[in-house]
């Protein structure tokens, strides 16, 4: 395997890791919220998701992307994706479960893959896109 695949095989990787782990603080979080809180889909999906943006976020800046990019710029980017995904993923989600008695847990898995997808092609080709491989740990890498 070609030098560049492999480390586009390990980004993809790295980032599968970690929105996993978002993926689980998300799951948690809106578990906790909709068995407790007595509130509708919507807000417990809201808060859930925006507690497993904010981790992705920042690991993946720095350990799959490794970038030394402006920090405001690239969470800029990612808001903007935000802007567009909570509002249609909240309304279709809050539609599924509410309108159409979907699982309320299927509705938020399914738009959990629909993020993952979504977001790791937006951050590679777009918000990292000029700034990947640059920060100490890539660099500390390349000494090796």
């Amino acid at each position: 395997m070609k030098n560049g695949r492999k480390k586009e095989l390990l980004r993809s990787l790295k980032f599968l890791a970690f929105s996993v782990s978002a993926g689980v603080i998300e799951i948690g979080a809106f578990t906790l919220l909709n068995e407790f809180s007595g509130w509708s889909y919507w807000p417990c999906y809201l808060i859930a998701l925006i507690l497993s943006v904010l981790w992705n976020f920042t690991l993946n800046r720095h350990y799959t992307f490794q970038s030394a990019g402006n920090i405001p710029v690239a969470m800029l980017k990612v808001a903007a994706f935000y802007c567009v995904f909570t509002p249609v993923s909240t309304l279709l989600g809050n539609y599924l479960a509410e309108g159409l008695s979907w699982n309320e847990y299927l509705v938020t898995i399914l738009n959990m893959v629909a993020n993952f997808v979504l977001e790791f092609l937006y951050d590679r080709f777009f918000v990292f896109r000029d700034s990947l491989d640059t920060n100490s740990v890539a660099r500390s890498r390349g000494k090796g």
